[in-house]
């Protein structure tokens, strides 16, 4: 077996890169008047007081990350449940739950040493039965996980080598296993605790982290209390003990100027989902704290549904993408809060592939192109038609996850895209309507957002076995993509050891997909928070961009 250091560096893409040489999430905290890097700290820390957390998202209907799996778990999961390792400022792996890791020589087996003296909240020991029982658990389909479902996919058995060593044994080697176990998803929790039901784990999942789960009253807040033998911080943070906060009020205020009303009245702390217009106004205020943090993963983007008509040409796919002018939506709607993107990836990915050359908008082009495809004639209403059939593009829309900049961004490219003959159906429904859609396929294009550490996130989003649902019966494949040859890129970028191998494999894999015009790139997964002048000591996480509270305190 070959030894691994706990960390490993990605090196950057050889090909045109998105911001070449960045390894994680570029977060910048500012007074909302300069920008400089990392948390403002104003005082010595002071222990004690009740912060409240105002999120804009969705209230989770399980607290329990390994159901399911969504950003809005991840964030309030994060203060009370940790995995097995993280990832520092410049994108390596480093110890969290696991101290060390070592890889066989095959790839085919990955054995985790644990920390010493680390137990849940109820008083249960980690161990290597504890990891044991949490792969069991993402991996029974009656869990219904998706997100660590599929991050997991490659793990064929664990074994419990010793109290303190486990051994995952894969089916095929997995680059980006370390990638996936650094997610809040893939936290470890107590086994105790999955014993119970799965409402009541749902209700107050138990974990190794700063808080636990006190209460929580569905439909206005959750309420964390300091756990005060706190002893697992991860290997970068500055503050090794117990957390500062005793309490943190974690409230779900969905209007977004409802939010910002309340954390400039002081009700609240910190907000989420920080719309455009708010953060120039907070630019403004000249006390308020900002926080910036991009997500990993893939870029926001709309897929287009390539297996069946009219996405199923693509020269249809090539005029709808040039038919979109998302460069001056990006522009007037999100306020320089955000930039276009033109990568399937995420910009604070390493491995990023930008191609500005495809994604221009050319209305010229896109008539030549539908012309070409034989949608020659148009209707009354001035929309093209071929065989008595309209060009209608269904697209459904989340308005629990699409924020109102988005939705209008959407609307901009239904009005771009009619003036070459597309008709855009937009859809607004709820996130159960939504999934429920997707599941049934009944869309032409969707915009799904989906966050996960590193390039493998394309194996996930564009494999064929993506096009397969998940035991809970999620899918990831939205686009569709049916291509072996894309298949055989993915599937060995996955496996190779080489990180600059890797890189080449995933580059092409890029290009093919790009080239193939599966999906049309918008802005980079936006994670803005605001916080109050007496709020220290925040940071967000280098994984998956989520904020933690372990070492922050109040002014006040």
């Amino acid at each position: 077996m070959s030894t691994s250091r706990p960390s490993r560096r990605p090196t950057s893409a050889t090909a045109v890169p998105l911001f070449a040489g960045l390894a994680v999430v570029a977060v910048a905290m500012t007074g909302c008047t300069s920008a400089t890097p990392g948390p403002v700290s104003t005082s010595t820390p002071r222990a004690g007081g009740t912060l409240t957390y105002a999120s804009g998202d969705a209230e989770p209907t399980c607290l329990d990350p390994h159901v399911g799996g969504n950003y809005p778990q991840a964030l309030v999961s994060s203060q009370f449940l940790e995995p097995l390792v993280s990832r520092d400022s410049t994108g390596a792996i480093i110890p969290w739950l696991a101290a060390s890791w070592t890889e066989g020589t095959d790839g085919l087996t990955w054995d985790f040493t644990l920390r010493d003296k680390v137990t849940f909240s109820d008083g249960t020991p980690l161990d290597a039965a504890a990891v044991q029982a949490n792969v069991a658990h993402l991996q029974d389909p009656e869990t219904g996980s998706s997100t660590g479902y599929l991050a997991l996919a490659k793990v064929a058995s664990t074994e419990v080598v010793s109290p303190s060593v486990v051994r995952f044994t894969m089916t095929e080697p997995d680059s980006a296993l370390l990638e996936s176990l650094s997610q809040p998803w893939l936290a470890i929790e107590s086994p105790t605790a999955l014993k119970r039901s799965q409402d009541e784990n749902c209700q107050s999942p138990v974990g190794t982290g700063p808080f636990t789960v006190t209460s929580w009253l569905k439909q206005d807040a959750i309420t964390l209390t300091k756990n005060p033998n706190y002893t697992s911080p991860p290997a970068d943070a500055t503050h090794q003990g117990p957390a500062y906060l005793d309490t943190i009020i974690w409230k779900f205020i969905p209007e977004s100027a409802s939010r910002y009303a309340a954390l400039q009245a002081g009700e609240v702390d910190v907000i989420d989902n920080v719309q455009p217009d708010t953060i120039v106004l907070a630019e403004k205020s000249k006390t308020l704290q900002h926080l910036d943090a991009p997500r990993p993963g893939a870029a926001n983007r709309i897929e287009l549904n390539s297996s069946t008509a009219p996405f199923d040409d693509v020269r249809v796919r090539e005029a709808f993408i040039r038919s979109a002018n998302v460069d001056d939506a990006v522009t007037s709607l999100f306020q320089g809060t955000a930039t276009r993107s033109y990568s399937a990836l995420s910009s604070i990915e390493p491995l990023a592939v930008s191609r500005p050359d495809l994604f221009g908008y050319d209305p010229a082009a896109a008539n030549v192109l539908l012309d070409t495809a034989g949608w020659t004639a148009r209707d009354s209403a001035g929309y093209r038609v071929k065989g008595g059939e309209r060009l209608r593009v269904k697209l459904p829309i989340s308005t629990n996850q699409s924020i109102p900049a988005e939705q209008s961004l959407f609307e901009q490219i239904q009005a771009t895209a009619k003036a070459t003959g597309f008709e855009v159906v937009l859809e607004p429904m709820d996130l159960s309507s939504w999934y429920g859609a997707l599941g049934a396929h009944e869309y032409n294009a969707v915009s799904a957002p989906y966050t996960k550490v590193g390039p493998d996130v394309l194996r996930i989003l564009y494999h064929s076995s993506g096009i397969i649902p998940a035991p809970s019966g999620y899918f990831a494949n939205n686009a569709q993509v049916n291509d072996p040859a894309l298949d055989a890129l993915l599937s060995q970028a996955g496996q190779v050891s080489d990180p600059g191998e890797r890189a080449t494999l995933e580059e092409q894999a890029q290009n093919m997909l790009l080239d193939g015009f599966y999906l049309l790139p918008l802005y980079d997964q936006q994670n803005h928070f605001l916080l109050g002048a007496d709020v220290a000591g925040v940071r967000a996480l280098p994984t998956v961009s989520v904020p933690t509270f372990q070492g922050a305190w109040l002014n006040r």
